[in-house]
């Protein structure tokens, strides 16, 4: 208890500036009111943006290697084989009365390969 009671008051005086200050004395007390407020942005971006960045380029990196005949997912749920593929749309087929639908490429959720052998 005593350690939080001497941090509190520590931080409390790192924002205050005495007008007799040197050049030396103000320095340290901005670089450590800086630190405190680095240290969990810096770690909010390792923890939040960082992964969800890898995800977007991996994802992006799947939609591009598409290729004629690769089964695909979208987000609503709905599976099929690609048939065609034009700049941002992709066509496939669905069920066996092979049903088409064409639909913008970020709305895949994920592709499957078939199986070379």
């Amino acid at each position: 208890m005593e350690f939080l009671s001497n941090f509190l008051s520590f931080a409390a005086e790192a924002g205050t500036v005495d007008p007799n200050a040197s050049g030396a004395e103000l320095g340290a007390g901005n670089w450590l009111s800086m630190l405190f407020l680095l240290i969990p942005l810096a770690l909010m971006y390792v923890i939040m943006i960082v992964p969800q960045k890898r995800k977007e380029k991996k994802h992006r990196e799947l939609l591009s290697s598409a290729i004629v005949g690769d089964q695909i997912v979208t987000i609503g749920g709905m599976a099929g084989k690609i048939v065609n593929i034009k700049d941002d749309e992709i066509t496939f087929e669905t069920s066996i009365e092979r049903t088409k639908v064409t639909i913008k490429k970020w709305a895949i959720k994920d592709i499957i390969k078939p199986i070379q052998s």
